[in-house]
């Protein structure tokens, strides 16, 4: 049996807590061997309950304490760019929450270290591995729903749960409000499910809701994509209502499709028949299952049994997200 790939941790906010370790905990063939944060208080409470056994405020201490295989980095996005090219001129390989990085010029920065190196760098793009984001796909690429005329795609999420996240309202440690945060996650799972066709029109609008906030807290933006679907992305941090919504409808020339809650629609004969798979599922909820599946890959891909996906999607997506805040703030389309 193969050692268990021994994987180091920087950052110790909501994600790791709620994501990561406890995958991680269950996953077989891996190992957290190190956890740092700024806030060692915290970082050591981590590791008292993961059973962790190194714990350090700074990222080459931790490198330098004990042998790292991957490392993952779940920092403010402003952050992202020094800790890759930390972990990759250390050695490790590296996974890293989204977005890859702050701007798409530090993301080709990244990129080109990336390429001098061997290591695997893969983007935590989890929701690609959903259940449901996985059956739409296979719809999708069967060519069962024609070809795909729109994607409509939308995350609202209510105040409460950004008040903890002070960095993230901030831009130079951000990047952006609600369109970087939720906007990148949903941008990416619209290209993605049709193959990253190449964008060529962009059009949005932000909401700042008020003076007292620095980054934009809703958004939406229209992407024309060339010889490929029409995407439009609607994210907000102010949503008011019974939970949080998050959902992608795609229309083809020979279906729809609609994720949480699934659900695809077939033409046969003239007639429209409901083809949602059905079955029991599984206990595991999405998101949780979402975290276990992208873990399992990019764990193969790190063994050299898999491929992870290209970090050109990401700078496409950073790209994108430019020319949305460019679009805004010049009030015209943006040729991205």
């Amino acid at each position: 049996m193969a050692d268990p790939v021994r994987i180091g941790i920087v950052g110790a906010g909501t994600i790791v807590q709620v994501a990561h370790l406890p995958v991680l905990k269950r996953l077989q063939g891996a190992t957290v061997v190190g956890i740092c944060d700024n806030d060692e208080q915290k970082a050591r409470a981590l590791a008292n309950r993961y059973e962790i056994p190194t714990v350090s405020d700074d990222l080459e201490e931790l490198l330098g304490q004990t042998p790292i295989d991957v490392l993952v980095i779940c920092t403010p996005n402003h952050l992202h760019e020094a800790h890759l090219i930390t972990g990759l001129n250390a050695g490790t390989h590296v996974l890293v929450e989204k977005p890859l990085a702050l701007s798409p010029t530090s993301a080709e920065r990244v990129m080109a270290v990336a390429g001098r190196s061997d290591r695997i760098v893969m983007v935590s793009v989890n929701h690609r591995y959903r259940p449901d984001v996985q059956t739409v796909r296979s719809f999708i690429q069967s060519g069962e729903l024609g070809d795909i005329d729109s994607i409509r795609a939308s995350w609202h999420v209510a105040r409460p749960s950004r008040a903890q996240l002070g960095w993230r309202q901030q831009r130079a440690r951000s990047g952006g409000g609600a369109m970087i945060d939720l906007g990148v996650t949903m941008l990416d799972l619209c290209l993605w499910l049709v193959d990253y066709p190449k964008p060529v029109r962009v059009s949005a609008a932000l909401s700042m809701a008020g003076r007292d906030h620095p980054v934009e807290q809703s958004g939406d933006a229209f992407i024309v994509c060339e010889n490929g679907p029409s995407i439009f992305v609607d994210v907000t941090w102010r949503h008011i209502g019974k939970g949080e919504r998050f959902g992608v409808g795609l229309r083809g020339a020979k279906g729809t499709a609609g994720i949480n809650p699934l659900n695809v629609w077939k033409e046969m004969h003239g007639v429209a028949h409901d083809v949602s798979p059905t079955g029991s599922g599984s206990r595991e909820n999405f998101f949780v299952s979402s975290f276990r599946a992208q873990w399992a890959h990019f764990l193969a891909a790190v063994r050299g049994e898999a491929v992870a996906p290209s970090l050109d999607e990401q700078l496409t997506v950073l790209r994108l997200v430019d020319a949305i805040y460019r679009s805004h703030n010049d009030g015209r389309d943006i040729v991205p």
